[in-house]
């Protein structure tokens, strides 16, 4: 196969494998259930295949990589539009500690074992079983918790302190770059940033590796050189 064959394939081939992942959205990647994971093995395969078999053609690999990527956002939408069905195509959680009994059913149901359960438990900060209450396995295969009262953390109401509204921070330069949406999303602008950093006897963005915005903390600057 002459290389720059292989290049344009490989150049089609991620491009195509970026678009079809575009389309599906972010749910492939930070809730993949079972069947995302190997729809998403297969379009690798589908490329990775096409790319080093001399008898396949770049119309094919787009071809290929279409029709299965069509297939999937068509499942997506099905579950989208009809929640019945999501329970066989995707899954339902499954109750595996109750009232801080482990369910020995759920768990052979879901094909875990107890050490699986303990790691899986303390992926969320519970060392111990005894220290839950309820446990559910996810569709993704992750668990969410509930920890009995006593080893529950307390809140801040709980323990009668003053609550104050949590404020997301505000990234407003990274590796030297203002990003102007996000400057102008916390209401300020590029004059207003300039004055903030020859304050801190910086005169010039690039000479900033991050800088982030927070109501009620101010402005955190880390230079490169630091």
């Amino acid at each position: 196969m002459h290389f720059s064959q292989m290049t344009i394939e490989l150049i089609l081939g991620f491009f195509a494998l970026f678009f079809i992942t575009k389309i599906l959205g972010k749910t492939q990647i930070t809730q993949i259930t079972t069947f995302d994971f190997i729809s998403a093995l297969v379009l690798g395969e589908l490329v990775g295949n096409a790319i080093f078999d001399d008898e396949v053609g770049i119309l094919r690999i787009l071809y290929a990589v279409a029709i299965w990527g069509i297939l999937i956002y068509i499942l997506e939408i099905i579950t989208q539009k009809w929640s019945r069905t999501r329970g066989f195509l995707e899954g339902r959680p499954s109750i595996i500690i109750k009232e801080g009994k482990i369910l020995r059913e759920s768990l052979k149901k879901s094909k875990l074992d107890i050490n699986q359960l303990q790691h899986l438990v303390r992926s969320k900060g519970a060392f111990s079983i005894r220290e839950l209450e309820y446990a559910v396995l996810e569709t993704d295969g992750t668990v969410s918790v509930l920890k009995k009262a006593k080893y529950d953390t307390p809140t801040k109401q709980e323990l009668q302190l003053n609550v104050a509204q949590q404020q997301i921070p505000i990234t407003l330069i990274s590796d030297g770059i203002i990003i102007m949406e996000n400057l102008i999303e916390a209401g300020f602008n590029t004059h207003w940033l300039e004055q903030k950093l020859k304050e801190h006897s910086i005169f010039h963005a690039k000479e900033v590796l991050f800088a982030e915005w927070q109501k009620g903390e101010g402005l955190h600057i880390q230079t490169y050189a630091e």
